[in-house]
């Protein structure tokens, strides 16, 4: 079943998220310094992935281009106010604003190799180990976001398993018309700028920056499109 990692992620993620809620009481001084530590933490990874690329240029070309169509298409409103609608519609009757954790979580389960990777392995090779592990992190993350943003967090499983559903569902095919040298080089590039932007919520999380992490991401699709163009012409 080439779709069993993708829904283990949105499942741990919305076990994650109620535990998350049983410890609303826990201290803001203990939960203020657990989302410091997620925060370096998240800083760290992206900044390890962020290295990986053989030609940083791609990587420089992708998140300018991709920050200008994601600014024209003002992709992180877009996410806040469906997060609002979210919010409109479930009530916000406890602490945290829904649109925040829906938000804030969708952008840290998504961007990144491991989903990528995860969902390629399961469409290729029916290989899930990647989405368990990341399934096992994102739970705990949740579990963490929830006491601090709230029940927001909760929706972040639905575009989780959707993207990763939709790369696992491609992937099935993707070996008919992607050579596996294209693919393997774009891997490399798209960690390298998904490494970016996990640095960019990193610093988002621990309070230093308020970046649009959101009008970034059309980058990854920039990624592609430079990878497979060199590839052609190389």
């Amino acid at each position: 079943m080439f779709l069993l990692g993708t829904l283990v992620n949105g499942l741990l993620i919305i076990i994650g998220t109620l535990v998350g809620r049983l410890l609303h009481r826990i201290p803001e001084g203990m939960k203020t310094t657990v989302m410091y530590a997620i925060g370096m933490s998240v800083i760290v990874l992206g900044l390890q992935m962020g290295l990986k690329s053989d030609n940083f240029l791609i990587v420089i070309i992708s998140l300018v281009v991709g920050a200008v169509v994601g600014e024209v298409l003002k992709l992180e409103d877009k996410l806040n106010d469906l997060g609002q609608w979210l919010e409109l519609k479930v009530g916000s009757t406890s602490k945290g604003s829904i649109s925040e954790g829906f938000v804030s979580a969708t952008l840290i389960f998504v961007i990144g190799a491991m989903a990528i990777i995860g969902a390629l392995d399961s469409g290729i090779r029916g290989d899930h180990d990647v989405l368990f592990t990341k399934s096992l992190i994102d739970g705990f993350t949740a579990l963490i976001l929830t006491t601090t943003l709230g029940i927001g967090v909760i929706f972040s499983a639905i575009p989780v398993m959707l993207y990763e559903g939709l790369i696992a569902l491609f992937a099935t095919q993707i070996d008919r018309f992607v050579p596996q040298a294209l693919m393997d080089q774009f891997i490399v590039e798209m960690t390298s700028t998904g490494g970016i932007m996990i640095f960019a919520i990193g610093l988002n999380l621990t309070g230093i920056t308020k970046i649009k992490v959101a009008n970034l991401l059309p980058g990854i699709v920039v990624t592609g499109l430079i990878v497979t163009i060199l590839y052609i012409f190389q």
